[in-house]
């Protein structure tokens, strides 16, 4: 019974039993288009025939030996992802918390290796969410989540959403910078390519790194492999989880050789991170994604979907003021609270996921065939009409 949880979840009164493609199901058989994939995790919708195909496979074999010994799916893995990124080594995790308090542990230690332990302090940007670690809650910095948490965690140092205010930010102590590409929590926000660029540029002139959170813009969410191809630029260390396993957990930190030279054996680890069963499910992943062609699929239907929002939000400018987005990372911001549009969604049997500045986010799998993006949009459409209806009853 829900009883026995803990209340950290505001849930939603209903449970699935079975998911297909971009469609979940109750036990009842209502059916249910999936926009919100877990929270950007189940790239590759419900069910995938070959994720299913080599989790079962891969289960009645092994599941875990742990890391004090080599395991050749995760060795396939690395070396995947390295050959498709800047990076030249990678380290494996659960989650995207564990991902990115990795990142920062690496950046450090770079900075200690050198003789420059004082180098520890990680600047990160307004409106970012980094995850609910101790740590990540204080590179995050929300009041609402650090409330009742305690002393935050030492070293890091917030600052506005601007190329010239972190310019500005740079001390002797400063490791690095922390920014997702496209910020998720607070409502799809996109960092301009001219500020990544101009963050590769400071970080080259005052020997800092540069952090990426790509948790939730990576593999394949934005159009490319990793949202920085778009920008030109390569950054130091990236953070992945989410799609990395379609839905099984996984996490990875990439790193150049430079900062991934300074870690040595014992200095991190894990029990689950790298196991079996949770690389099986990362390769598995990644033999869809190298696909020839599955990319500008991406950016085809996500274009496709992107025009059907903005036409949507002409024809319906009282319930939606604006859309935005990249790829299949997309946003609605609405005129009327973003929890009831929400909730007239799901009446309509579509799912979405709410995040800041009042909006929506619309974040199907990758592999969502243009058939069922126009049918969430003819959805969302009879969301936005029961809304105008409710509007303009209130009015008269």
């Amino acid at each position: 019974m829900a009883e026995a949880l803990m209340s950290t979840y505001a849930r939603a009164d209903l449970a699935f039993e079975r998911g297909e493609g971009s469609y979940l199901y109750t036990a009842d058989g209502r059916r249910y288009l999936d926009f919100g994939s877990g929270i950007a995790v189940t790239a590759l919708g419900h069910a995938h025939p070959h994720l299913v195909k080599a989790i079962q496979e891969q289960a009645a074999k092994l599941w875990h030996t742990s890391n004090l010994f080599r395991i050749p799916e995760q060795e396939k893995l690395a070396e995947r992802l390295v050959a498709n990124s800047f990076a030249d080594k990678a380290f494996f995790c659960n989650s995207g918390a564990e991902a990115n308090e990795g990142a920062v542990k690496f950046a450090r230690k770079y900075f200690a290796a050198k003789g420059q332990p004082e180098k520890f302090h990680i600047i990160t940007f307004d409106g970012a969410f980094h995850g609910r670690t101790l740590a990540m809650l204080a590179a995050t910095n929300n009041a609402k989540y650090l409330e009742g948490f305690g002393p935050k965690v030492e070293g890091f140092h917030q600052i506005e959403f601007s190329l010239k205010a972190a310019k500005a930010a740079i001390t002797p102590n400063t490791a690095a910078f922390m920014i997702e590409p496209i910020q998720g929590e607070s409502g799809i926000r996109a960092v301009p390519t001219e500020m990544l660029r101009g963050l590769r540029q400071l970080c080259d002139e005052h020997d800092l790194l540069l952090i990426l959170d790509e948790v939730q813009t990576g593999m394949g969410r934005t159009g490319k492999m990793f949202a920085y191809e778009w920008s030109g630029i390569e950054p130091d260390i990236i953070s992945l989880a989410k799609g990395l396993g379609g839905g099984f957990p996984v996490g990875a930190v990439l790193a150049t050789d430079k900062v991934a030279q300074a870690i040595g054996p014992g200095m991190h680890g894990t029990t689950f991170g790298g196991n079996v069963m949770a690389m099986t499910a990362g390769n598995a992943v990644l033999d869809v994604m190298l696909e020839d062609g599955f990319f500008d699929g991406v950016q085809k239907r996500s274009s496709y979907f992107l025009q059907q929002l903005v036409m949507l939000k002409d024809r319906y400018p009282d319930v939606i003021e604006d859309v935005r987005g990249q790829g299949f990372l997309t946003a609605i911001k609405t005129k009327v609270l973003n929890t009831e549009f929400q909730a007239v969604m799901r009446d309509e049997h579509i799912l979405g996921v709410t995040a800041g500045d009042n909006t929506v986010r619309l974040i199907p799998p990758l592999t969502t065939p243009e058939r069922d993006l126009a049918e969430g949009i003819r959805r969302l459409e009879a969301a936005c009409q029961k809304l105008q209806d409710k509007n303009k009853a209130a009015a008269e």
